[in-house]
């Protein structure tokens, strides 16, 4: 899950890391309201999205005077914010950050995540901060430097040291380990996948400044974070990833034409796999789990029918701790429910599959089985083309 800007800079000021003094705002009248007692001489206005590159896509400007904080928040306000990162479609904004400008010196990059590799945390800083960082590791990757965190030992005063003598933070060696053991402990009380600071700023009386901040939440821990789990934003999501959360279902939408169901992840992943070996292309990530139940099952063919280019569904369930014969079941009741008008291929392996092969069968409907996955790919590839 993902924090907004405004709420990770709550969380920084929690763990001890500065950041610029904010308000925030939902209209642009509340705006002016807000800064009034210092836009006259400066004013950040953020756009609030869940989404990196701003910037660039007009999510965030310096103005100066009221006048310029309500026509700048009125602009970003109820609109759609184009980035690299959030889709052609864009992101609603429905909050402004709105932020005393601080004057600076340097600009840096940090960020703290997890390294599968080494089993640590790692820092990763640059002296190219306020750019794109994996455009900044690509040309110039002398200008990345880490340090890993041993997870037994835990955070230790050297280790910022040695990230702020690369950083030529010589004269702020005491404000890095500040900021980075801030980094740390919160990362690690709160379940974090990633901390990113960019850009942290040597400001012009030498202080380290976080004027921006992403924070990722690990999904699996939420239900031990639960104030995070309530600034969760779902208007910043794609709607169908999070109906399939609120049913215990892990879905991700793709651009094919053959809709996927499936119970288990990598069996989900090796589906994609073979459909795409026939010449076809899946259109989603659909794994229903591997305890799944009838009621799953409909929700999970609402979700792949909501996009509009699926012109075939392949179900891939393979019956271990749940039974065939009960998903056959859900399966037919699911498709008479949401009247589909589509081709449904099913291949089923595991307890009772032959009942549950027997159960489609007789079922009068588009049901379509198959014996194995092999042939279960062929017949939707040639389905979703009109061949089948």
């Amino acid at each position: 899950m993902n924090l907004h800007e405004y709420q990770a800079k709550v969380l920084f000021s929690r763990y001890g890391i500065p950041v610029p003094e904010g308000v925030l705002a939902a209209s642009a009248n509340e705006a002016v309201k807000l800064s009034t007692p210092w836009c006259d001489s400066g004013c950040v206005v953020k756009a609030q999205v869940h989404a990196g590159g701003r910037g660039k896509a007009g999510g965030v400007e310096l103005v100066t005077g009221a006048d310029a904080v309500r026509e700048a928040t009125a602009r970003m306000l109820d609109a759609r914010l184009v980035t690299g990162q959030s889709g052609a479609a864009g992101q609603p904004v429905e909050l402004i950050l709105l932020e005393k400008p601080v004057s600076f010196d340097r600009e840096l990059y940090i960020s703290l995540l997890l390294d599968r590799s080494t089993e640590s945390l790692m820092f990763v800083a640059s002296l190219a901060g306020g750019m794109d960082i994996e455009q900044v590791a690509q040309q110039h990757p002398e200008q990345i430097h880490t340090v890993h965190v041993d997870p037994v030992a835990g955070f230790q005063a050297f280790h910022s040291r040695q990230l702020g003598f690369a950083l030529r933070l010589d004269g702020q060696l005491r404000a890095l380990y500040q900021v980075m053991s801030g980094m740390y402990r919160m990362f690690t009380e709160r379940d974090l996948s990633l901390v990113e600071v960019n850009p942290l700023v040597v400001s012009g009386e030498g202080k380290l400044v976080a004027l921006d901040a992403k924070i990722n939440v690990d999904d699996s821990a939420m239900y031990r974070q639960t104030e995070l789990a309530e600034w969760r934003d779902p208007a910043q999501e794609d709607p169908r990833e999070y109906a399939a959360q609120q049913h215990g279902l892990n879905y991700v939408p793709l651009d094919g034409s053959i809709g996927c169901m499936v119970n288990g992840a990598g069996l989900a992943m090796a589906t994609m796999d073979i459909i795409k070996l026939h010449g076809g292309e899946p259109a989603n990530f659909l794994d229903v789990g591997g305890g799944t139940s009838a009621d799953k099952v409909a929700e999970a063919f609402k979700l792949i029918l909501e996009d509009s280019r699926v012109r075939a569904i392949l179900v891939n369930i393979f019956g271990g701790i749940v039974r065939c014969d009960l998903i056959a079941e859900g399966i037919v009741n699911a498709v008479r429910d949401v009247g589909l008008n589509i081709p449904v291929i099913v291949r089923l392996q595991g307890t009772n599959m032959q009942q549950g092969r027997a159960l489609l069968d007789e079922s009068g409907l588009a049901i379509v089985t198959a014996e194995d996955l092999n042939d279960a790919a062929g017949k939707a590839v040639a389905a979703a083309r009109g061949t089948g």
